[in-house]
């Protein structure tokens, strides 16, 4: 027979309660926790995607190709990342052939897929048009929660969605842009695959530590840019310019070098530890905050001065980031209120 709970009194309201229940406060105290290093972490990470375009776009109008840029931007990062793989595979040597199948899926769509599919749109519509297609993710994930649970979305959720949207049409700027039917299938793609990456990142395996994840993900992802660049498929040309930025001239190895190091190996990273902490729809939310960094560094870098209206929209877009995390927390408090009231 197990020995009874004794009470405890909480030194802030004197209410009694049994063990089990004070172990529940204090999970709620560590989710809360964990919550906000998440929302750090994934701030972070889009703050480090975000920094891309404004170093790509240069290296592009030079005269490198697409395809050159995201082998050697994923295969360096992969390399940077594997330090991190080779300790957990000697740490547990099968757990590369356990978790196969979310390596591979990760590789193709939230590493690979989702840049190949959103540059292909850009071929056949304007850069405004195929990120606010893309940027539809977060409210694909509702859509798809809503199909498989059944139920409706809170008001709380709608709400950040409609306001984020909202925010995302004035920062991107849509006025004159031209609707392409194959155009829109591609940034589409690109808004799946965007919404694979969070949702097969929502629970890591225990076996496989989140950055060894990054690391063979971003090697499917190498390896399969480097396939479609020896079939013929994406062209490789990789010419030894200088580009400016800021009104600083750098090389091309700084540019690429940032590219890998921080857009992609630093931004994956943190990316694939932010996303369990908060979830997929939520850490999909604050990945709007992106085209919000992205209009700072393309002013910063590209003397691409953003406007009051694209600042709004920024606002509008950390709103609704606001309330759909706020929806997240009113769940988890009530579900710790409804398991004290089952312990007392």
């Amino acid at each position: 027979m197990s020995a009874p709970t004794a009470p405890i009194a909480l030194p802030v309201t004197g209410v009694p309660v049994t063990t089990a229940s004070a172990a529940t406060l204090e999970d709620s105290s560590a989710a809360g926790s964990r919550r906000t290093v998440g929302l750090l972490l994934g701030v972070g990470s889009a703050l480090a995607f975000s920094s891309s375009g404004p170093f790509v776009k240069p290296l592009l109008e030079a005269g490198w190709s697409l395809g050159a840029a995201l082998v050697l931007r994923m295969g360096i990062a992969a390399v940077l990342l594997t330090p991190w793989l080779v300790r957990a595979v000697l740490r547990e040597r099968r757990a590369i052939v356990r978790n196969w199948r979310l390596i591979v899926g990760l590789g193709l769509t939230g590493m690979a897929g989702c840049q190949l599919f959103y540059f292909a749109a850009l071929q056949r519509m304007p850069v405004a048009m195929a990120l606010l297609i893309q940027y539809l993710a977060p409210v694909l994930l509702v859509l798809l929660a809503w199909a498989r649970t059944r139920r409706i979305p809170s008001r709380l959720v709608m709400a950040g969605s409609v306001v984020s949207i909202a925010g995302l049409v004035l920062v991107v700027d849509i006025a004159g842009a031209r609707f392409d039917l194959l155009g829109t299938l591609f940034a589409l793609c690109a808004a799946m695959c965007a919404g694979a990456y969070f949702l097969m990142l929502e629970r890591t395996p225990d076996d496989l530590p989140p950055l060894a994840l990054a690391a063979s993900g971003l090697w499917v992802g190498a390896l399969l840019m480097g396939v479609l660049i020896g079939v013929g498929v994406l062209p490789f040309a990789a010419p030894a310019v200088d580009v400016v930025l800021g009104g600083v001239t750098i090389p091309w190895w700084a540019a690429i070098g940032w590219i890998a190091c921080v857009a992609t190996a630093l931004a994956y990273a943190l990316g694939v530890r932010a996303i369990p902490l908060l979830g997929s729809r939520v850490a999909s939310f604050v990945g709007l905050s992106e085209a919000l960094f992205a209009l700072a560094f393309a002013w910063l870098l590209l003397s691409e001065q953003p406007t009051i209206v694209q600042g709004l929209g920024g606002i509008l877009i950390i709103g609704g980031v606001i309330l759909v995390r706020r929806d997240r927390e009113r769940q988890e408090s009530s579900r710790a209120r409804s398991m004290r009231g089952r312990m007392r």
